[in-house]
């Protein structure tokens, strides 16, 4: 159980003038900011299926965009990776694997931009 929950607030100044200097400094710290706490909600999910199952699997993982699906050495069969939310993570693998899914793996992402 957590012992205190807070967040992070930045704060600028009403008057502040953004100027060609720190303008890109700020951005790119906010950028990362934002990276960190979109990672914390995902995780990265990679597993293999049959050709057959794909489009099942998919609609389970469709990731942000698309997921990666690649082509692996045993014909008929792929590996697919996609970013999920991590509090689905189980419930996702569970289905996945309903549907013969193998080698399902999640991996924790530390930060991202998206």
């Amino acid at each position: 159980e957590p012992i205190m929950k807070s967040e992070a607030i930045v704060i600028r100044r009403s008057d502040a003038e953004p100027d060609e200097t720190t303008e890109p400094k700020v951005q790119q710290f906010l950028r990362r900011l934002q990276g960190v706490l979109v990672a914390r909600t995902y995780v990265m999910m990679d597993y293999d299926c049959r050709v057959e199952q794909l489009e099942k699997a998919v609609a389970l993982t469709p990731g942000l965009e698309s997921p990666t699906v690649s082509p692996l050495h045993n014909e008929g069969w792929v590996a697919v990776r996609a970013m999920v939310p991590a509090k689905e993570a189980q419930r996702i693998m569970d289905d996945l694997y309903e549907i013969g899914a193998r080698a399902i793996l999640t991996t924790a992402i530390h930060a991202c931009r998206l």
